[in-house]
This record gives structure tokens, C-alpha cells and sequence, in this order.
């Protein structure tokens, strides 16, 4: 049984702008203000480049090689089954969470409409919330069962509303108050300068909203047309998702009042069920506003976390394949779905409600996800060495350029993240590094393609020791400015030593003749 390529272009550009636009919007704008003042524009402008870069890294590889579960299968055509796994594991515990995280927030927005979702006095889920929560994670296994045009259908009808709603908030917060005077108010555009610009890419949201285009790398297997289909979703994922946020922020620092800004932009405080977006039109009189973006809380996350779920299982699908997962993963339903993929991540799924509270999910998300994107520019780079002749449908120009470029934000964003994240992320790593060499064990150590991994040891190592000695939750011994410079040099030094060590011609060939998508494309 193979994968069916149903999913078109908008469908697969509407995963991409799901994953993106989630719970996000309503908090977001608050953040990036609180560290940035006005600049915050410039923060979402620094990301949204960030993002589109590290996504024409993967639009190379993902149209070449149009394989399900990207994040997972990707490295090792490159690099082999170690890096995979490092890359795989790291994005299969950052999805494993996503689909939770998302799930309780949309029940955290329904609370003050249904209390007993919640324990008296605390935003903790009640047994009712569990069992509700639990209950929408088997509803979205449900749909994506029934196969990936039916998932994509009902996707994009969510998604249409995802994008209506914010938009027509955008419009009608910019044309009932506007307030220019707001971009020099308080310390000015930038009280916080440069610094707190960056900072806001890290640590206000911006980063973290962005990251969801990564969904339509993980479909491409079933994508029709790939070739054309991949690179451009990819693209126009991360430009809708720019416009929209970007617009946000633009009318969010606008429709302030005068006596929300006196205690300074870091000390602005919006309390509100609804987010920031919803207590602002709630202060302008716009209580039909604050309505529909009460609708808008509670469809976001919600879409979100159904394509959380598809892609998370074909992430699990492709780390089956790699021999990480039991090959029993590996396996598709009658209707081409990885159906235990699908029911193995419930089980997790349903773990996590019973045993973990919603802010350790949330830090193990953060971590977890943010090292699988350094391994588009590398896998980029790894693959022209290798197979410089195979058509590429989409071919990055000055891909060497932007590989740098792009490892090194790949980089900086990790360590931006904090001390807090980047040890969570260390220990994520050491997990899976145990449940490998234990199935490596148990299978044999033998053809793992360990000297291709090498390059994985310094990088961590000198992120992790970069994070403790920083200024970013760590104890602050390299100064602000020296950190960035000294990581930069680091990265592309690390870069250049990764591509030059690929796998062999004949190791890549033999993975490609093993994999069930990667040749399946009209296009290839």
C-alpha cells in the first residue's frame, strides 16, 4: 500500500498557514511589545526573513526529494541514520506536544464559558477537562484516519476562518483607532534598541508563531506535483503568515490608549480572557470585536492541533522506516494513512494529559522543536555534493550563501531561547540518544553512519556551554554582541565541516531505493 498524492497546492499551503496561525495571534503582539516597544514591527519583519530562509533550504530538498515525515527522513540522505535520528527524535517530541498544547488552549479559552472545564481557582484541567481534552485528541486521529483529502478538506475549512478572522480584526482595529503617536510613545520606537529587538524574535513569540510551516515539509509525500507544489506552499505559508502577524502588530500598537503606555511598554499589562487583540477592541467599545475573536481562540488552536496530528504521524512514519520506531510504524492503513502511527501518538497523547501540566509541555515544545531546522541548510548543502545532477524542481540561489545565513539564525534562535530552553533540549536529545544505542543494541551497532554524525557532538556541546556562559537565563560571562558574533563564526564553521562529510553515492542510493515516497512523484 502507498501514500496517496491528494493534497494540492492550497491545501497544502492551508497546513502550513494552520500550523502557523494558532493560539499565537492573541498573545504574540502583547509579547513582542513588552521586550521590543513599537520596534516589535521590526522583530516580526527579522523573524518572518529568518523563517523564509530556513524554508528555502527545505524547498530544495523537500521538492527534489518529496518524502513523508521531511524532518525525519531528509537527514538521512544526507547525512545517514544517526543525524536522522537525532533530527527525527528531536522533532517527533516537539510535535508529540504541539497537538496537547494546542488542545488545552483552545479548553483555556473556553473556560470562562464553561468553569467546570477548570480546577476551582487555577487554570489546571478539572477530570471533565482531561477527559474532554483526551476525547478532542481522538476526534482529530479520527478525521486524519479517514485519509489525508478528507484531514485536508476539513483543514482548510478551518483555516479560511483562521485567516478571515484575524484580517477583518486588522481592518476594523486600524480604521476605529489608530494612534501614530504610539510608535514614539514611551522611550520611543525602540526603548529597549537592538537588543530587545532580538530578544522579542526569541522570547516574544515571533519565532515560536512562525515555526508551524514545518507541517508542509512532513505532507510532501502525498503532495500532487511536488515538485511545484512543496516549494511554493513553503513560500507562501510563511508570507501569508507574515502579512497576518506583521498586520497584527501594526494595529495592536495603534489601537492603544494614552493610559495603557504609562508605566512603559514593558510594564503594559491587557488582562482579558481572550488575549491582548481581545482587550484592546474591548477598551475601543468594540465588544462585537472581542466576540469574533473569542471565536478566532478557540478555532485556532484548534486547527492547529489537527494538523499537529497528521503530521506528527508521518513523522512517526518515517522514523519508523529509519528503524528508530518498531517497523510496525512503519505501516499504512487500507485508505494510505500511517493508522499506527496515528494511534501510537494518541497513546502519547493521552500520557501527557494525565501526567504532564500544561507549562512543562509547553518548555519541552520549545526545545524540542527548534534544533530540527538546523538541518535544512545542512542536508541542502549534503545533497549537492552528493547528487549535484538530479533535477531540482526548485534550486536555491546562492544556496551556499543562504545555507550559511540560514544555519547560523538556525543557531542563534536556539540560543536565544535561554539557558532553560536549551537544557530541556539537552535532555530531550540524551533520551532519545539512550532509546537509539538500546535499539542499536538490541539490532546492532553496525551501519549507523556515526562518522557522518560527528559534526552533532561540537555543535550542541559548544550551544549548550554558548547558553551557560550567555546573557539569556544564563550566568551572563560572554557579553551581548560578542555571544552573537563568536555563535556565527561557530556555526559556519560547523556547517562547512557537516556538508563535507556526507554519506557515500552508493549509501544515499541505496536509502533512496529503500524509501516507499521518495521516487513516487510525476515529477521525478
Amino acid at each position: 500500500m502507498k501514500m496517496k498524492r491528494e493534497i494540492g497546492l492550497v491545501g497544502l499551503t492551508f497546513i502550513g498557514v494552520s500550523g502557523v496561525i494558532g493560539s499565537g495571534w492573541l498573545y504574540a503582539p502583547l509579547q513582542a511589545v513588552q521586550l521590543a516597544g513599537p520596534a516589535a514591527v521590526l522583530s516580526w519583519v527579522v523573524g518572518g526573513v529568518a523563517m523564509f530562509l530556513l524554508a528555502l533550504t527545505f524547498a530544495e530538498v523537500a521538492a527534489m526529494l518529496p518524502v513523508t515525515g521531511g524532518l525525519g527522513r531528509l537527514p538521512q540522505f544526507s547525512h545517514g541514520k544517526t543525524v536522522a535520528m537525532v533530527m527525527g527524535w528531536s522533532a517527533w517530541v516537539g510535535y508529540s506536544t504541539t497537538g496537547p498544547l494546542e488542545v488545552e488552549a483552545t479548553l483555556r479559552y473556553l473556560g470562562p464559558h464553561f468553569p467546570m472545564l477548570h480546577d476551582p481557582g487555577s487554570t489546571d484541567l478539572s477530570p471533565l477537562g482531561v477527559a474532554i481534552a483526551i476525547a478532542l485528541v481522538l476526534v482529530f486521529t479520527i478525521i486524519n484516519y479517514y485519509g489525508v483529502k478528507f484531514f485536508t478538506r476539513i483543514n482548510t475549512g478551518l483555516t479560511w476562518v483562521k485567516l478571515v478572522i484575524p484580517v477583518f480584526v486588522i481592518v476594523v482595529l486600524m480604521a476605529t483607532s489608530f494612534e501614530t503617536a504610539n510608535f514614539t510613545a514611551a522611550g520611543g520606537f525602540a526603548p529597549h534598541g537592538v537588543q530587545g529587538i532580538f530578544s522579542a524574535v526569541s522570547s516574544g513569540g515571533v519565532i515560536v508563531s512562525y515555526i508551524g510551516f514545518r507541517h508542509t515539509i512532513d505532507l510532501a509525500g502525498e503532495t500532487r506535483n511536488p515538485g511545484i507544489t512543496v516549494p511554493v506552499a513553503l513560500l507562501l505559508s510563511v508570507f501569508i503568515c507574515f502579512l497576518v502577524y506583521g498586520g497584527l502588530q501594526l494595529a495592536f500598537i495603534g489601537a492603544l490608549r494614552p493610559a495603557d503606555l504609562v508605566n512603559g511598554w514593558d510594564q503594559l499589562s491587557l488582562p482579558g480572557a481572550f488575549g491582548a487583540i481581545g482587550a484592546v477592541a474591548s477598551g475601543l467599545g468594540l465588544v462585537w470585536v472581542a466576540r469574533l475573536v473569542n471565536l478566532g481562540a478557540i478555532v485556532g488552536p484548534f486547527g492547529g492541533a489537527l494538523v499537529s496530528v497528521g503530521s506528527n504521524a508521518r513523522l512517526s512514519y518515517a522514523l519508523g522506516e529509519n528503524g528508530f520506531f518498531p517497523r510496525r510504524i512503519a505501516t499504512l492503513s487500507d485508505r494510505g494513512v500511517p493508522a499506527m502511527a496515528l494511534l501510537f501518538n494518541l497513546v502519547v497523547a493521552i500520557l501527557m494529559f494525565l501526567f504532564l501540566p500544561f507549562e512543562e509541555i509547553m518548555q519541552i515544545c520549545g526545545a524540542a522543536v527548534t534544533l530540527s531546522f538546523a538541518v535544512g541548510p545542512v542536508v541542502l548543502l549534503g545533497l549537492r555534493r552528493i547528487d549535484p545532477d538530479r533535477p531540482r524542481p526548485f534550486r536555491v540561489p546562492a544556496g551556499t550563501a543562504i545555507a550559511m545565513v540560514a544555519f547560523a539564525i538556525a543557531t542563534l534562535v536556539i540560543y536565544w531561547g535561554g539557558w532553560d530552553t536549551v537544557w530541556r533540549l539537552g535532555a530531550c536529545l540524551l533520551v532519545g540518544l539512550a532509546l537509539f544505542l538500546a535499539r542499536g543494541l538490541k539490532h546492532g551497532l553496525h551501519d549507523l553512519d556515526l562518522p557522518q554524525a560527528w559534526w552533532l557532538v561540537p555543535y550542541c556541546a559548544g550551544i549548550g556551554l554558548a547558553s551557560y556562559c550567555g546573557s539569556y537565563g544564563g550566568i551572563g560571562l560572554l557579553p551581548r554582541g560578542v555571544d552573537t558574533v563568536l555563535l556565527i563564526a561557530f556555526s559556519i564553521v560547523i556547517l562547512f565541516a557537516a556538508a563535507s562529510r556526507p554519506v557515500s553515492r552508493k549509501t544515499y542510493e541505496g536509502y533512496l531505493a529503500t524509501d516507499t515516497t521518495a521516487l513516487q512523484s510525476a515529477g521525478h
